[in-house]
């Protein structure tokens, strides 16, 4: 087994952090939309102003716990806004609920425009960053799967009146756009991971998206591994987390490319991440386990194809993977187990017996 060298991991750590999206979101519904209801019904399509001059019903009842969904068309306008389960498909978490009208200035007074999207992110900082971290009781991985981000109402209920903003948790596409997820927040692995058999490329800015196979990557998925099993007493070093996918990632990398000669004859070495403390401390326990190939400029090399086709499936660089010495073969009861060792070309022998990989 081969390990990659501190420059690279952190060069792929790097980019999955770039990843993490922290929109915001104004609601792009029209006049006709629906607000959310209480108990998953829908509510009132738009605010209005009462003919005694009272404060608009809002566009929505929900409040912190709630989890809302909506659909979007393919010109981006959202119908069937409303409340739903948390235990369902959901695009937002309420982490809390803040009516704009009592801000102390101006800014939002009745004939007041909709923040645009640069001061939009200025309120995410200004009062959904900390009242989302209080509901979360600080367990809370920035880097992780979920941005803070808020919803503001629909053009018309704004134009009425109705300056109510939920602040709350979203997990988002590279495009920015909510993607359906389930569970809790504070109850669900923080972790941005990707699904075994998914090709991940990485571009100069350091962002990292799932592409086809054939298509260039860097990275091949080979597997999920959830540490909070294997170290329930507490926060692990980096280095007892390398100690154990070391072995656990190597023996994934047989697993998925069927044995280990095939692994020694595509000429791909295993790579893992590490969570830092203050990641698994903020709830990120997953990591993956992932075929790469080590530049020699440092880095990983462009693949092109899938490992699990063979050596006439994949190119690294363009070229087919370099020709491998033949080997004694090994024992048919002997288990190669993984080396700490830095990276090299690839690994010339196996040692033995490795622990299972963690599932």
């Amino acid at each position: 087994m081969v390990s990659t060298s501190n420059a690279t991991r952190a060069f792929l750590i790097a980019a999955l952090a770039g990843s993490v999206g922290m929109g915001s979101y104004a609601m792009t519904t029209d006049a006709n939309a629906p607000g959310g209801g209480t108990n998953g019904e829908q509510g009132q399509t738009q605010a209005q102003t009462s003919e005694h001059g009272a404060p608009p019903a809002p566009f929505t009842t929900a409040d912190q716990g709630a989890c809302l969904t909506w659909d979007v068309a393919e010109d981006g306008s959202v119908t069937g806004f409303e409340q739903t389960d948390c235990a369902t498909e959901h695009r937002f978490e309420v982490a809390s609920r803040q009516d704009l009208a009592i801000y102390p200035t101006s800014e939002f007074g009745q004939d007041a425009p909709m923040p645009n999207p640069t001061r939009q992110a200025q309120l995410r900082e200004e009062l959904c960053g900390a009242s989302t971290l209080r509901y979360l009781e600080g367990k809370y991985d920035p880097n992780g799967r979920y941005s803070i981000a808020p919803i503001l109402p629909p053009a018309a209920a704004w134009e009425a009146g109705d300056r109510t903003m939920l602040c709350g948790l979203q997990e988002t596409n590279r495009a920015g756009a909510q993607l359906l997820t389930t569970g809790r927040v504070a109850e669900e692995d923080q972790a941005r991971t990707f699904a075994p058999g998914e090709c991940v490329a990485i571009d100069g800015a350091n962002n990292a998206t799932v592409v086809d196979c054939g298509q260039p990557h860097q990275m091949e998925i080979t597997s999920k591994v959830d540490l909070a099993p294997v170290f329930p007493d507490g926060t692990p070093s980096v280095e007892d987390q390398d100690k154990y996918l070391g072995d656990a990632c190597t023996e994934a990398a047989h697993t998925y490319l069927g044995s280990e000669e095939n692994l020694y004859q595509i000429s791909l070495q295993p790579f893992w991440t590490t969570h830092q403390p203050a990641s698994w401390e903020g709830g990120s326990h997953s990591v993956n386990c992932a075929l790469v190939f080590s530049s020699p400029n440092g880095g990983f090399s462009e693949l092109t194809g899938s490992a699990t086709g063979g050596r006439e499936a994949l190119l690294i660089d363009g070229t087919p993977p370099p020709e491998r010495p033949q080997r004694r073969p090994l024992r048919e009861n002997q288990t190669p187990a993984a080396s700490s060792a830095p990276a090299s070309p690839a690994p010339e022998a196996a040692p033995e017996a490795a622990p299972e990989t963690v599932q």
